[in-house]
């Protein structure tokens, strides 16, 4: 075996390595009662909002209250919302026009907090689906582990296009560390004690950020609260950018101009080592069929090995963090998509800002 196959052996390990941090969030029940207020920034979610109304209806631990904050929506967003009211404890609100320096989830949930009474804060993106234990296991980490808890929920795709996010999904977890007192925070699921939140700041003192996730985690550790995070797996879903392809390229850019900065080197480091193995996985079967440029030895026969190992190691891997399919045996594909929304975001820091839902966003 020559330095390069030892190279690329080192490089697939790695990859199977950093997925050994990932573990999904726990079964299990809070020993306590507590009063849950639930927190839904919605601008736009007119599509999204009622399947995740549906589901809170659904759950095992049943929260006080649901607050849905309507950011400005121009889609009956408030209405829909209205309409629930029925089957949940919903109030609907509408914070004033967005002043400068805050983006508009921060400032939505800033006066979704202040709306509401609950002791125990659950803050839930429009867009996602929780199962019904999935309060009741959130609930209960947040009490074992207290601090600042979140969950990245899995990925439900629907359409071919959507497919090319494999690698955002993968990188985006597999270069950090997740599980108690991991520092990490997904802002599509969280939940902290109201008096945790206010010591923090809120998200108040995170106001100008577009990842306000990632930010506000930092304030937890800098008061020495602890930060934990886990994958949603059968707990919590959501389905991302159903809008377009459009939508997925500046969602993703959004966040690599403004976090990539945020991870932490030594995963960094390993995160970067895996991805050019993957790359050079992804150009040596092609090339070697189509005698392209390739270092290291022309024959179909290893390169396709190698495609094949880095192939059925994406197929594995993610399957704990979405539903990706025949996107994996092709994965050149999401390599060159990977690429080409990195470079986008380069150029978007430059610039200094980014662009998300009809607003402009400072990038640093």
């Amino acid at each position: 075996m020559g330095w390069l196959e030892v190279s690329l052996l080192v490089r697939w390990l790695l990859g199977w390595i950093l997925a050994l941090s990932l573990p999904s969030l726990p079964a299990s029940m809070p020993l306590h009662q507590r009063t849950v207020s639930v927190l839904i920034p919605a601008r736009n979610e007119a599509a999204t909002l009622p399947n995740l109304l549906a589901a809170l209806s659904n759950q095992v631990l049943r929260p006080a209250e649901v607050i849905v904050v309507d950011d400005d929506s121009s889609d009956g967003t408030a209405t829909i919302a209205r309409q629930s009211a029925d089957t949940l404890a919903i109030k609907v609100i509408q914070p004033p026009p967005l002043p400068e320096g805050w983006c508009g989830k921060t400032w939505a949930l800033h006066h979704g907090v202040q709306a509401s009474r609950g002791d125990v804060l659950v803050f839930l993106d429009a867009d996602t689906e929780p199962a019904p234990q999935f309060l009741q296991r959130l609930l209960a980490q947040h009490e074992q582990q207290g601090g600042l808890v979140s969950v990245q929920p899995y990925h439900r795709t629907e359409k071919p296009y959507e497919q090319l996010s494999l690698l955002f999904n993968l990188v985006g977890l597999m270069a950090v560390r997740l599980g108690p007192g991991c520092g990490v925070a997904f802002g599509p699921a969280m939940v902290s004690s109201r008096a945790d939140y206010l010591r923090a700041g809120g998200h108040e003192a995170v106001a100008d950020k577009v990842v306000e996730d990632w930010f506000l985690a930092h304030r937890y550790e800098q008061l020495g609260l602890p930060v934990s995070a886990w994958l949603g797996s059968d707990s919590i879903a959501y389905r991302m950018y159903p809008g377009g392809l459009a939508d997925m390229v500046a969602g993703f850019d959004k966040n690599f101009a403004t976090a990539a900065g945020e991870v932490r080197w030594p995963w960094m480091l390993a995160m970067l080592l895996w991805l050019s193995g993957l790359f050079w996985a992804a150009w040596c079967l092609p090339a070697a069929l189509l005698g392209w440029p390739l270092v290291g030895p022309p024959a179909i026969g290893p390169n396709a090995l190698i495609y094949g190992a880095f192939a059925v190691q994406l197929l594995l891997l993610s399957r704990r963090v979405g539903r990706f399919h025949w996107i994996n045996l092709i994965f050149p594909i999401p390599v060159l998509f990977f690429l080409g929304v990195f470079i986008l975001a380069i150029f978007k820091l430059e610039r200094g800002h980014v662009e998300w839902k009809g607003r402009r966003f400072k990038a640093r």
